[in-house]
């Protein structure tokens, strides 16, 4: 009993390791630029997609950010500031739990259709997934560009699954067909 008691211990202590090893490198990561920083919007209110009848600029038609929500991205944001993270740009998709999220957390965005939502046919999947490429090809450091977006949207570009607010550190692959997560974290 005392050994199992030692080794989960352990294993606690290896995982916290982890924990702050991988927060250290998205950090770190992030403080050397030239990255591609991808947001999946904060936490919204129940559901999936949008309501029937939902129009962009008309925030009411539209599943929006809960107030936990808020909260995380301002999380988000002060957890940038306090580690000094230089961002150039801040784009945003046009669904208003984007933009709430940019401002929120980083207080200014611009629009950027190549990230807005496809998700149940509201956009061109392939053709916005080359543009963000693209666009991002010849970023430098110690530049970051930050995309506040959409799961759909994230998930083509990187092949993984955010989380609501999860903030995923990327660079583009040789090829330039992908983007390639280096870290990600929640908040």
């Amino acid at each position: 009993m005392l050994q199992r008691r030692r080794f989960i211990a352990a294993t606690a202590l290896l995982a916290a390791g982890g924990a702050r090893a991988q927060n250290r490198d998205f950090w770190t990561l992030l403080r050397e630029g030239a990255n591609v920083v991808l947001m999946r919007h904060a936490r919204t209110e129940p559901g999936v997609g949008d309501p029937p009848g939902f129009r962009l600029g008309e925030c009411g038609t539209q599943r929006n950010l809960s107030a936990e929500g808020r909260e995380q991205a301002r999380r988000v944001g002060e957890a940038f500031r306090r580690e000094g993270i230089r961002l150039d740009e801040v784009r945003s998709s046009a669904w208003c739990r984007c933009i709430d999220t940019a401002q929120l957390a980083f207080g200014r965005h611009t629009v950027w259709a190549p990230v807005n939502s496809f998700f149940d046919g509201a956009g061109e999947r392939d053709a916005q997934t080359r543009a963000v490429l693209a666009a991002v090809r010849g970023l430098r450091a110690p530049a970051n560009w930050m995309l506040v977006t959409h799961q759909v949207n994230i998930t083509a570009l990187t092949g993984e699954n955010p989380a609501m607010g999860e903030v995923f550190v990327a660079r583009p692959e040789a090829d330039g067909q992908r983007l390639r997560v280096l870290a990600r974290q929640a908040f």
